[in-house]
């Protein structure tokens, strides 16, 4: 279900308006509220290098059934890379997508490198109550070896390494400070399966439990009758 396309006149809107209390997005064409699932985000992030991918493999086993999986890196593709506005694009459609996929009852979790100032001022971060963040994080000594030894297209050359370790001791420092705070999980030392075990009991330490839908949208005070099925 695409939240940002009324269901009732077909409007488009890329600031979804939702409703204080129970959640609801309210078409500001015609009036139309639709409730939805609005669960938390979790986002698993941290520095290239630091093992997000390897510990994602781990939590599909551990979290299947109960969550979704989702490695940010599958749409990096052309048409969402927007430099100039700091990735807006691709960044609002995982928040799209996100949400979309909550509406079958399990929460997310995104798999990739993100921090607050780039999801919590976007439009679509109303259609979360929440986004959690937990950054991986290791010595620079080791995440720049962990680079220097990946494959040759990845393209990790010396320049590019430096910049990474500036990030990563950027996420380091102020990750207290962010808003909302960052989570950090060293891995340094940690074998894989020990961090994927911090990990995920970080993810579902007080995950919500999906709330019910109470009826179908027609029902809702105030919402207009839906129009007669056309064959």
């Amino acid at each position: 279900m695409n939240l940002l396309i009324c269901a009732r006149c077909g409007a488009r809107t890329d600031s979804p308006v939702v409703e204080s209390g129970d959640p609801v997005v309210r078409c500001v064409e015609c009036g139309h509220r639709q409730p939805f699932l609005r669960l938390p985000l979790y986002c698993v992030t941290g520095p290239s290098g630091t093992g997000k991918s390897t510990v994602a493999r781990l939590l599909t086993e551990r979290l299947a059934g109960r969550f979704v999986l989702l490695e940010q890196d599958v749409l990096w593709q052309a048409g969402l890379r927007d430099p100039a506005d700091d990735h807006r694009l691709f960044r609002s459609a995982w928040l799209r997508l996100a949400a979309m996929i909550h509406q079958s009852g399990r929460p997310a979790v995104l798999c990739g490198t993100v921090v607050p100032p780039e999801f919590e001022p976007l439009p679509e971060r109303a259609l979360f109550p929440e986004i959690r963040y937990l950054a991986l994080v290791c010595d620079p000594e080791v995440l720049a070896e962990r680079l220097r030894s990946r494959p040759a297209w990845r393209g990790w050359d010396e320049p590019r390494i430096a910049e990474m370790l500036d990030y990563a001791e950027w996420v380091r420092s102020g990750a207290a400070a962010m808003d909302p705070p960052v989570t950090l999980v060293d891995t340094t030392r940690a074998t894989v399966e020990s961090t994927a075990a911090e990990v995920c009991a970080w993810i579902t330490a007080d995950a919500p439990a999906a709330p019910a839908r109470e009826g179908p949208p027609e029902a809702l005070p105030g919402s207009p009758p839906q129009p007669a099925r056309r064959s």
